[in-house]
């Protein structure tokens, strides 16, 4: 398997940036609302927690077949941070989140940044996309749905798997 390294991507509104280190002040602050783990559980991290997160993320999967590929997401005419995607790449497949701070819900952020991270996948050595999602939260099934995925009768933790194979 070819190691694949996050690069900027570039969508209409947003550019898509790889995760360093210094992001994590501004994320944490983006990410505070305790109702973004609504479905995914948990409570909002800290500078310090996303700082110890993202040096392990830039340090790379321990797993030379396994390459993590991590991006903020800059809201380009505020010139502020708003959210993360990523994909987790590996034996032909890119497992792929999202999350969206709660200020900037309802702009479709999370599908053009999606979207964005799928398109720059095409070239990539990926056969097929994969998600996990609640089955209550429709606004992240809306962004899988609207690139590609669909869901599966596959279940991981109480999330149903969702996929696009590409041919």
């Amino acid at each position: 398997m070819t190691t694949v390294t996050a690069e900027a991507i570039r969508t209409d509104r947003l550019l898509l940036l790889p995760v360093r280190v210094e992001h994590a002040e501004e994320m944490a602050e983006a990410l505070a609302d305790p109702a973004l783990h609504t479905f995914i559980g948990g409570a909002p991290d800290t500078a310090q927690a996303l700082r110890s997160r993202y040096r392990r993320w830039a340090a790379g999967s321990p797993d030379p077949a396994v390459s993590w590929c991590n991006w903020v997401i800059q809201l380009r005419a505020e010139a502020c941070l708003v959210g993360t995607v990523q994909a987790t790449i590996g034996d032909g497949a890119a497992e792929l989140a999202w999350v969206v701070g709660t200020s900037w819900q309802g702009r479709g952020i999370a599908t053009e940044a999606a979207r964005g991270l799928v398109d720059w996948l095409a070239p990539q050595p990926v056969r097929r996309l994969l998600a996990h999602i609640h089955p209550d939260h429709w606004a992240s099934a809306a962004v899988a749905a609207a690139v590609g995925l669909t869901p599966t009768d596959r279940w991981q933790d109480g999330e149903r798997g969702w996929e696009r194979v590409i041919c």
